[in-house]
């Protein structure tokens, strides 16, 4: 992690870290995790070495195959420290995945945000 203007960022190889954690606490082999996300065995070795920055699609995947955050991948804020949610519901919804489905698209977006990329609609 580097400082820059007293902002703390996260570099590749801290990333890459994250992800070999990520991958660790899900009982996953790299192959595994190549397998199930689409990555190149090569490619995510190099994305958790730190050689190559991951692409937000691959992070994205990996998310999902691992049952991590954009945010914990990254190290940006976690959303649902900021987040306030309050919901009604007349059916037997389940309130809980909905909510968890609106953090990780807040996430993303928090990321997308802090990498400057525009959303557009």
């Amino acid at each position: 992690m580097i400082q820059t203007d007293g902002v703390a960022k996260m570099t590749v190889e801290d990333i890459g870290a994250r992800i070999e954690r990520a991958r660790q606490a899900a009982g996953m082999s790299r192959r595994a995790l190549a397998d199930a996300t689409g990555i190149s065995q090569s490619t995510l070795s190099r994305i958790i070495s730190g050689d190559r920055a991951a692409k937000m699609p691959e992070i994205v995947a990996i998310t999902w195959e691992t049952g991590h955050t954009v945010a914990q991948l990254t190290g940006i804020g976690v959303v649902s420290e900021r987040v306030q949610c309050a919901a009604r519901a007349t059916d037997d919804s389940d309130r809980a995945g909905t909510r968890q489905a609106l953090l990780d698209f807040l996430e993303l977006d928090a990321y997308l945000d802090d990498q400057a990329v525009i959303a557009t609609i």
